[in-house]
């Protein structure tokens, strides 16, 4: 199971940390990834990180101001999300996916692969 935690409502240029807590399976044998589905839009992924934290994909509109990170300690993935724009807003879901060798994060997170999904968080950036 994974539950999503840390969202909520902040203005424009504000910050959010989102938390993907994961249970019930080996968690540091999945990659992890970060979507996002807004009203009336399909869901995107947003950033993907390799099962070691080794490799991390991020979406174009999200570069340089989302980060993605894990601890395998603590069966959880974080997303930091910085200077946050309206667009941003969302309905934000972890997944968890066991990859082969030739599968990338970028490849979850373009296709959206997962084996396991969480109920989601909503995230508002309004002022």
């Amino acid at each position: 199971q994974l539950a999503e935690s840390g969202g909520g409502l902040v203005q424009p240029g504000g910050s959010l940390r989102l938390s993907c807590a994961a249970s019930g399976f080996t968690f540091g044998y999945y990659a992890i990834g970060w979507f996002r589905q807004a009203p009336g839009k399909e869901r995107e992924g947003v950033s993907c990180i390799s099962n070691s934290g080794g490799a991390t994909n991020y979406a174009d509109s999200v570069k340089g101001r989302f980060t993605i990170s894990r601890d395998n300690d603590k069966n959880t993935v974080y997303l930091q999300m910085n200077s946050l724009k309206p667009e941003d807003t969302a309905v934000y879901y972890c997944a968890a996916a066991l990859l082969d060798r030739v599968t990338t994060v970028q490849d979850m997170c373009d296709e959206g692969r997962g084996s396991y999904w969480g109920q989601g968080t909503q995230v508002t950036v309004s002022s």
